[in-house]
């Protein structure tokens, strides 16, 4: 067995600062409304809603783990759900207080505001929120918090430790998510006060992580069978459709949730990101075909989530017709980048940057274009219906986050490297995450282990 390090200890140790603490704190008592300023269809919806966001987390476990090699397949499944443990605990202590607390210059949450979620049980319900507790409210932001450390897990797949990856995700939420958010959702955010519009995490979720992953990939090098050329076929499809599924069923919740409420706003959102989805996931799989491939499960799912990112800065902001344009032009322009990308050294491996990224881009960029009052009477109108001003804003807000996203995600890596290796050895590469991070091994029933110990597709006999 290896010697244990003080390393091995912190991340024990601070869980168990963290508990100790919490002990301390005094218990509030739980949101009461004498006044009837609650309303229980919201309440209801917002719960639901809430679930349905957190049940993206495994399907995006699903959908990367379907697409890496078989010897990562878990590892990759573990990466990403883990967030759902680590940023619940982080979000609670101090991560809800830094994006939605007593705002600091327009910058980030004061962390005292709802430190250990200090009045958060019976504190006045959030502005832009009247109709349900705090609580809840924060309980559906965190659900955000949590998918969007775990999306970068794509990028950096087959080849980053476990435990490095943790603590990335741990700084990420502090230093790159939450000020993000303030910025974006906050009352008294810049970006908010600027007129940028993120109906559901466009910016703050996917732009965000997208460059994120871009430097992961960079900084961690390429894999060496990337390097040697080798194609690495997917280690389970039906896992990527049953991801994708989970996905699009959740994301309804992702959209339709962010209206806040059972409302009429919340039924817009869910058509159009149902419709968008729809386009993009048809436009990548006539795009590739047109290029000459076959149409493809894997290439359907893949368009099909690109368009679930293109839209959700503009679910509750556009119209169902132009939800088609969206998910049909943010396919096509993701589907050129990942063709790019391919011809490229930069190894992202599941194409994160190309569309979580850029898919993210685009749709930020139509919703600046296509907004529209008549959808939601307290957005702007967009430069298609003769307001440049909102498009521009966008733009500006655009470059803000790219360009902190890219330079905080670079600290954030660099500094995990000082502190604790982000690269496995070229041993544990080649053998595999799942054996030499997890002692886990992914064996799917139509596979055997071979004399040599690799894993070998068992022929099928017919009689």
């Amino acid at each position: 067995m290896k010697k244990k390090s003080l390393q091995d200890y912190l991340p024990f140790i601070f869980l168990a600062i963290i508990a100790v603490a919490g002990i301390f704190f005094k218990v509030p008592a739980s949101f009461s409304d004498p006044e009837g300023k609650y309303n229980y269809a919201d309440i209801a919806w917002i719960l639901v809603a809430s679930s349905l966001v957190f049940l993206m987390t495994p399907g995006l476990s699903f959908f990367y783990g379907g697409m890496v090699n078989r010897k990562n397949v878990i590892s990759t499944l573990m990466q990403s759900f883990i967030a759902a443990g680590v940023i619940s605990i982080v979000w609670v202590a101090v991560g809800f207080s830094l994006a939605f607390g007593e705002s600091q210059g327009g910058f980030i949450g004061s962390p005292s505001t709802f430190f250990f979620f200090k009045d958060v049980s019976s504190g006045a319900p959030w502005s832009l929120a009247p109709t349900i507790p705090l609580l809840l409210f924060a309980l559906f932001q965190m659900k955000f918090a949590i998918i969007t450390p775990a999306l970068v897990v794509g990028a950096v797949a087959e080849r980053i430790r476990f435990t490095s990856y943790v603590l990335f995700m741990v700084l990420f939420s502090l230093i790159v998510y939450a000020p993000i958010a303030h910025w974006t959702w906050h009352p008294d955010g810049f970006l908010f006060k600027l007129g940028v519009l993120d109906f559901a995490g466009g910016t703050v979720v996917h732009i965000s992580a997208g460059c994120a992953a871009l430097v992961g990939a960079l900084v961690l090098k390429r894999r060496k069978d990337h390097v040697a050329k080798k194609e690495l076929t997917p280690a389970n499809i039906p896992f990527v459709v049953l991801g994708t599924g989970l996905l699009w069923f959740g994301w309804f919740g992702f959209n339709a949730g962010s209206a806040l409420g059972a409302n009429s706003l919340a039924v817009s959102a869910f058509a159009t990101t149902n419709t968008a989805t729809a386009a993009a996931g048809l436009s990548w799989l006539f795009f590739d075909v047109i290029r000459g491939r076959k149409p493809s499960a894997l290439g359907f799912c893949i368009g099909a989530v690109v368009g679930l990112v293109a839209i959700t800065p503009a679910a509750g902001f556009v119209g169902i017709p132009q939800s088609i344009f969206i998910g049909f032009i943010a396919a096509i322009v993701s589907n050129m980048v990942v063709h790019w990308k391919s011809k490229s050294t930069i190894d992202d491996t599941l194409d994160v940057f190309p569309c979580h990224g850029v898919g993210g881009i685009v749709g930020m960029l139509l919703t600046g274009l296509f907004a529209t009052k008549a959808v939601n009477s307290a957005a702007s109108d967009g430069w298609f219906y003769g307001n440049f001003e909102l498009f521009k804003n966008h733009v500006i807000g655009l470059a803000i986050v790219v360009s902190y996203s890219l330079v905080m995600s670079f600290l954030i890596f660099k500094l995990i490297n000082l502190i604790h290796p982000l690269r496995v050895t070229d041993e544990e590469e080649l053998q595999g995450l799942d054996a030499t991070q997890h002692n886990e091994q992914y064996h799917p029933n139509n596979m055997k282990i071979a004399g040599n110990g690799e894993l070998k597709e068992e022929e099928l006999i017919h009689g």
